[in-house]
């Protein structure tokens, strides 16, 4: 933590297992101000949509109207002086989460947000520390480039983050510890090293990417979130977790899923678009067939039909449950 390191040879996707990191872009900078004030955006971006897992006092506060305000502010001082946090910030962006609001000037300097949101972030996933997964544009100028390394340093010395660069190689910067990362290959299940990173792993991101909350729908879908209001009320329901890790055999490689009655063996996938890009739908099928082979059912539903259809996706997971609460074949 609190170093600048640069990865190769995987996109800008947070690795499984790091649940602390967030995902953001920053363009061209012109900058180190600049870099630092799009990065600082993005972890505040990423703090408001996981509000309130980083305040748990906080979870029956459902909108700013009558005494929303005051109590959120309420609950977060109580937290702040439980968890050592600095007061008059946490009060603050608690109310901000709450409102959905960014203020036009920064009630607060920029090393007091860097170690504020770098300990929310870090709280919200249940660990000791959180870091910024930074994609670098291809084709910057070599001062742009300086502006993006230079903002991360003082992002990660002053915020004590840990900064991890991937995107396109640095041309100009050689400062910065270079870690090349084995990844699996297509459908062999061995290890490969990519020499040669491409600059266009991935398109710059809006807004900041962050894996899910172990047990809790993530708070950036809206088709998960849907999913959970809808089931909530329902007694079939019950025995749910999201989120959650699988793994078949100590030696087997993790499996997340995001939604499982454990006991029924019941898997539910709720996909987004990008689901449909190759590499994504051949890892699901893999995946699948994991699942199968272990006596799980998986439904998959896209984020539209959860959004559009719930009352069909709903019936369709109880009649699953219930056939597998009583013995019988899903088909």
């Amino acid at each position: 933590m609190g170093r600048v390191v640069c990865l190769h040879g995987v996109p800008a996707v947070p690795p499984d297992g790091l649940p602390a990191v967030v995902t953001c872009a920053v363009g061209a900078p012109r900058s180190p101000l600049d870099t630092v004030t799009a990065l600082l955006h993005g972890l505040e971006e990423a703090a408001f949509d996981l509000f309130p897992a980083w305040l748990p006092d906080a979870r029956g506060i459902s909108g700013p109207g009558g005494a929303g305000v005051a109590a959120v502010r309420a609950a977060a001082t109580r937290t702040a002086r439980r968890n050592g946090h600095f007061s008059p910030f946490l009060a603050d962006l608690a109310e901000r989460a709450l409102r959905r609001t960014a203020w036009r000037t920064p009630r607060f300097p920029l090393e007091v947000r860097a170690v504020g949101l770098a300990r929310v972030l870090a709280a919200g996933f249940g660990r000791s520390h959180a870091s910024a997964l930074v994609h670098v544009p291809g084709g910057l100028s070599p001062s742009s480039e300086e502006h993006l390394v230079a903002g991360c340093e003082w992002l990660a010395r002053h915020g004590g983050l840990g900064v991890w660069l991937t995107g396109a190689p640095l041309t100009t910067v050689d400062r910065v510890l270079t870690v090349t990362l084995a990844t699996l290959t297509s459908g062999s299940g061995n290890t490969a090293v990519e020499e040669k990173p491409s600059a266009d792993l991935m398109p710059p991101l809006h807004p900041p990417l962050f894996p899910p909350v172990a047990g809790a729908p993530h708070p950036a879908s809206a088709a998960e979130q849907a999913l959970e209001a809808a089931l909530l009320p329902r007694r079939w329901a019950a025995g749910r977790a999201w989120n959650q890790t699988y793994l078949p055999h100590p030696l087997a490689e993790p499996i997340r899923v995001d939604l499982m009655w454990a006991a029924e063996r019941c898997v539910v996938e709720v996909d987004g678009p990008d689901h449909c890009a190759p590499p994504k739908y051949a890892a699901d099928r893999r995946r699948d067939v994991r699942l199968h082979l272990d006596d799980h059912v998986v439904l998959r539903f896209t984020n539209e039909q959860v959004l559009t259809d719930i009352e069909i996706v709903v019936h369709q997971i109880e009649r699953l449950l219930r056939l597998r609460r009583l013995g019988k074949p899903e088909g």
